[in-house]
Parts: C-alpha cells; sequence; structure tokens
C-alpha cells in the first residue's frame, strides 16, 4: 500500500513539473461534430408557462441520437440543462457539474426540477461522451418559466 501511494505522489509530482509534457487541451483533441440539421429543444414546459415544483422538464431532439455520457458514438449526445445561467458557458471546453448546469448523462430524456418560486429560465445544451459541446453546438432557445 505504501508503495502505491509513494508511486501516484511521484506520478503528481512529475506531472505538477511538466516531467511528461504537456497534457492536450480537451477541445482540442476531442469535439465531436454535429449535423447542421440537429436541434434540442424543450417539449415542456412551454415558454410563459406556470407550474408548481417540483415539475418535470422533457426533453427534445432531433438530427441526432442519444448515448450515455462515456460512449464514444458519432452522431449522438446526452442532454445538460442550464438552469437561470444567464449566457452560455465555454463551448470547447467539458461542461462542469454544477447547480445550474445539470448533467444528464445516464441518457436521460426527462427529469424532475424543484425550483424556488419565482421566474426561471430552462435551456437545453448536447454534448458529446466527455460532456464538451459538439460543433457546431447544439443548444435550444431559452425558455422562461414561473415557479408558483
Amino acid at each position: 500500500m505504501k508503495r502505491a501511494i509513494a508511486w501516484v505522489c511521484s506520478l503528481l509530482v512529475m506531472l505538477a513539473a511538466g516531467g511528461l509534457g504537456s497534457l492536450p487541451a480537451l477541445a482540442d483533441d476531442y469535439t465531436s461534430a454535429a449535423p447542421p440539421e440537429a436541434e434540442v429543444y424543450l417539449i415542456s414546459p412551454q415558454e410563459g408557462k406556470t407550474v408548481t415544483s417540483p415539475f418535470t422538464v422533457k426533453f427534445g431532439l432531433k438530427g441526432m441520437g442519444i448515448a450515455p455520457a462515456g460512449i464514444d458514438k458519432s452522431g449522438t449526445g446526452h442532454h445538460h440543462l442550464l438552469i437561470d445561467l444567464g449566457e452560455l458557458p465555454d463551448l470547447k471546453e467539458s461542461l462542469p457539474a454544477t447547480d445550474n448546469i445539470k448533467h444528464f448523462g445516464g441518457g436521460q430524456t426527462e427529469a424532475t426540477l424543484t425550483l424556488p418560486p419565482g421566474e426561471h429560465t430552462l435551456q437545453l445544451l448536447l454534448a458529446n461522451y466527455l460532456h464538451i459541446p459538439h460543433q457546431p453546438p447544439v443548444v435550444s432557445e431559452p425558455v422562461t418559466i414561473t415557479v408558483q
């Protein structure tokens, strides 16, 4: 066990010192092309609707397929739900999992959300097996809802 810990520590020191060379940026090597006709959209709730929390959000997709995170299959991706984000995240980097960026890496096409009362904006963004948005991005129009 001590030997394994020492090996991992040595590897980390070498990486930090640049001893193994620089690692490639994810976006440079792991982006996935999306067909121009690909479209992601919210089936429900729709723009301007009032909902009671918890509520179900249903995801729609045309021109591509769904595959779980970690499965590298051309023409597929998985959903990320952007909640009250304001502006899109960096579309050339792996999307972080935050309170405002929900990952559906299991290939889910709907989710139950609990949000506080008030106005909220929902938007979908499709990403590849490494959570990196496709190029060009497959992103929905934002939908504004009110939670009672």
